[in-house]
């Protein structure tokens, strides 16, 4: 039993360093002012879109999975309209060319994702409680990200779309 509880302590402490490492990375890229190009942010959630859309169609859930991949989705929207909230976007008075950094608090949402991602693993387990096998959670975890990316995306744009007009305005 000790040899189990040393082995799960390792894997925690491996994924925290994990963790640790990429919001190291993420928090110093943070103050790069990146250009936002409106007409490019539906390309990701429609590539993605397109990936769960075959994953979905080639292995699709089965029974109640489908039901907790619908939750999943609307959860996953409900974070991406949030983490969308946290973006900082600007706009150049003179150009009116929009840019967009990292906010911090955008970041430590996802960390905080991550971690209580994690700590459901350890309070479920394997998924046998609820009745999920290992397929039918990766297929909540795509739906998930469906939702959070998309609305992430659609949060970004509307906003950046009202700052533009009202630039244009002044």
């Amino acid at each position: 039993m000790q040899a189990q509880d040393a082995q799960g302590w390792i894997s925690y402490a491996v994924t925290a360093v994990i963790i640790g490492i990429v919001f190291a990375v993420r928090w110093r890229r943070m103050s790069v002012v990146k250009p936002l190009k409106l007409e490019r942010l539906w390309v990701f959630p429609a590539l993605y879109a397109a990936v769960a859309l075959y994953m979905f169609t080639m292995y699709p859930p089965h029974g109640f999975a489908w039901l907790f991949c619908a939750i999943a989705l609307v959860m996953g929207a409900a974070l991406g309209w949030q983490r969308g909230k946290m973006m900082r976007i600007t706009i150049d008075p003179d150009t009116h060319a929009l840019n967009t950094t990292s906010s911090p608090a955008a970041v430590l949402f996802i960390v905080a994702i991550v971690a209580f991602r994690t700590g459901a693993r350890a309070v479920i387990g394997d998924g046998h409680t609820l009745n999920l096998d290992a397929f039918a959670i990766t297929d909540m975890l795509i739906a998930l990200a469906l939702g959070l990316f998309t609305t992430q995306r659609i949060e970004m744009y509307l906003r950046a779309k009202r700052m533009l007009e009202t630039a244009r305005v002044r």
